[in-house]
């Protein structure tokens, strides 16, 4: 392990890398599925919706990354892509499917193991932050239903700064809400581009959180696959 400097400021990403989304994502499409009947809708499967909506949700999330739709496009648009893209006539998507997602996702509270073990021992070392391209109401309500809150001075969203992760002024605006120096923090998160890359051209050293021990083509700082790996160096 390499030498670590004296950080005083940790700043998280909070989905993928905390708040276990793809799980608590699951449970409120599974749960949707069964409360608007989707199957009277085609010949599709609860995995065939799955498998669908996570296929356009990653791609829409990516276009909103990059500025070319906005919170609205991204949420009233990955229910109709899903349905369509099964089969589905544009005028037979349920209304009010969107809005139930948005509702009941961000109350699940599932989390990666040993984050509050973590979470509690880094906090009485440093002051913590959360970092994210996520939309300031829902990510609130994540952090209460998971009991994530306690330990976070400031979340910073990308709605707040109007600028998303990996640009460098979100970070730089994390960095003044805190006040401290990008010297003296560390950003660790799961995102190769939004979080390693966009904390490194911020000049933040970087944690890559890779559970699926992904080969990939950049040097963070430091790597884990295990959130509790974070208590061996830090």
């Amino acid at each position: 392990m390499k030498k670590v400097k004296t950080y005083r400021h940790i700043f998280f990403d909070l989905d993928h890398t905390l708040w276990d989304f793809e799980k608590n994502s699951e449970e409120t499409l599974v749960h949707l599925f069964h409360a608007f009947e989707l199957h009277r809708l085609g010949d599709f499967t609860l995995t065939d919706f799955y498998k669908k909506y996570s296929y356009i949700n990653l791609r829409l999330w990516d276009l909103f990354h990059k500025g070319k739709i906005n919170q609205q496009e991204l949420r009233e648009k990955r229910f109709v892509k899903c349905l369509t893209g099964l089969g589905v006539a544009e005028k037979d998507v349920p209304e009010g499917l969107s809005e139930a997602y948005t509702d009941i996702c961000p109350t699940k509270s599932a989390v990666f193991p040993f984050t509050h073990e973590v979470l509690g021992y880094l906090k009485e070392k440093y002051v913590l932050h959360i970092i994210t391209n996520g939309f300031k109401d829902v990510q609130a309500i994540k952090l209460k239903s998971s009991n994530l809150t306690q330990y976070f001075s400031e979340v910073i969203t990308s709605e707040c700064v109007n600028c998303t992760k990996p640009d460098r002024r979100i970070y730089q605006h994390a960095l003044e809400r805190a006040g401290v120096k990008a010297s003296e923090s560390l950003m660790i998160g799961d995102n190769l581009e939004a979080d390693i890359l966009g904390a490194m051209n911020a000049g933040l050293d970087q944690v890559f959180f890779n559970p699926e021990r992904k080969r990939i083509p950049l040097r963070p700082t430091f790597e884990v696959a295990c959130l509790s790996e974070l208590k061996t160096f830090l």
